[in-house]
């Protein structure tokens, strides 16, 4: 949007607003339609309208690249009350799913970069993150506790099928007989199902699989490089026939535009072998809210009034309230709505079984031949 098309950051808007906000931009094959400043650049830019929009040339489509780092460290660490692990492992920066709802978006502005399109298009791997992993199981003390793996970005976004590090991360994991949990929209996930299999067996993974909704067309929009909702239900089979268990993700749930098909979703997925369900309130954190205006005005230009109304009344009047547990499911008579629907369900359904915990007492730091510890020090 250009400066002054922006909309209120607080209160109601209305149709009208939301017609004069929409510039119709849209980038093919990406979820964000610009790249918006993040907010640690040291200069912001404005796009502005100068009168002669018609001499404008269309946006170029821009290219995914792939940048190896170094990292420090790979497992992350995390004090949240309301997350249910304590430590996660992110092979990349930045995901080429493009979903524009995605809440790890702002976590590209640490870099100096958009989370716009610069976070769906310019990719980092931690190219050293087999030998971290290896390294930090390794140490003396090393409590195990469930790594989630994947949880910022998808481990199984299209570029691992060329890097492969989520597979050989999940070979070290199965060595050590550490637990693991998995969350995914991906298909890729089934390349792995041997060594995912395997570790279940022994109760040490568990998979989830994000469906948002069963509209294709809507997808395509929202999460324009994520399987189709038909192949990530085929995903859920897979792991299930393969005695994996897992929960389905409606998630987000996005008040005004998917907030209807929770019933069907949870149907379709427990149809297909599903035995546990969750789901999170759409989040609009830091840079996002104006990039998924952005969307809404130029792809759903009809409903964009009623979805901003929504989430608001369920968000203290904003568009994010990040207090501890209301984050992921708002509060007032729509979020309440929502959560006794879900609850209906999942029970009608069987879905809402406690989820299986993972075993932590096989865990074993790696030995050389000789016996010693592979420390990596």
């Amino acid at each position: 949007m250009r400066t002054g098309q922006k909309l209120t950051p607080t209160g109601r808007v209305t149709l009208l607003d939301t017609r004069q906000a929409a510039e119709r931009l849209e980038q093919r094959g990406r979820g964000a339609a610009s790249n918006q400043t993040g907010r640690y650049e040291p200069a912001t830019r404005h796009a502005f309208d100068d009168g002669w929009d018609g001499l404008e040339a269309p946006p170029s489509r821009p290219k995914t690249e792939l940048t190896k780092e170094t990292a420090r460290t790979i497992i992350t660490f995390n004090k949240s009350p309301d997350i249910s692990f304590d430590r996660s492992i992110n092979p990349y920066r930045g995901c080429e799913h493009g979903c524009i709802y995605c809440f790890a978006r702002p976590s590209h502005a640490y870099g100096g970069l958009s989370a716009g399109l610069d976070f769906e298009s310019k990719l980092y791997i931690k190219s050293n993150a087999v030998e971290l992993l290896q390294r930090e199981l390794s140490r003396p003390g090393y409590m195990a506790r469930p790594i989630a793996l994947g949880v910022n970005t998808d481990a199984y976004q299209p570029t691992d099928r060329d890097t492969g590090i989520t597979r050989e991360l999940l070979k070290i994991l199965a060595a050590h007989n550490h637990p693991v949990s998995l969350l995914t929209k991906s298909s890729l996930i089934e390349r792995d199902i041997d060594i995912i299999g395997s570790m279940a067996e022994k109760g040490l993974a568990k998979v989830g699989v994000s469906i948002t909704t069963l509209d294709r067309t809507l997808a395509r929009k929202m999460e324009p490089r994520a399987a189709t909702p038909a192949r990530r239900l085929q995903t859920i089979r897979a792991l299930a026939d393969a005695g994996i268990p897992v929960t389905v993700m409606t998630a987000p749930v996005i008040p005004g535009l998917t907030d209807h098909e929770i019933e069907s979703l949870l149907d379709a997925a427990a149809a297909h072998g599903a035995t546990g369900a969750g789901y999170v309130l759409l989040r609009l954190p830091y840079e996002i809210k104006d990039l998924f205006h952005e969307w809404l005005v130029a792809h759903v230009p009809d409903r964009a009034a009623k979805v901003i109304n929504t989430i608001r009344e369920m968000r203290r009047g904003q568009d994010y309230d990040a207090r501890w547990f209301e984050r992921g499911t708002g509060r007032g008579p729509i979020a309440q709505m929502i959560a006794q629907r879900f609850a209906r369900e999942t029970k009608r359904l069987g879905l809402d079984n406690p989820r299986p915990d993972l075993r932590t007492d096989l865990f074993r730091p790696l030995e050389t031949p000789e016996g010693q510890l592979l420390l990596g020090f």
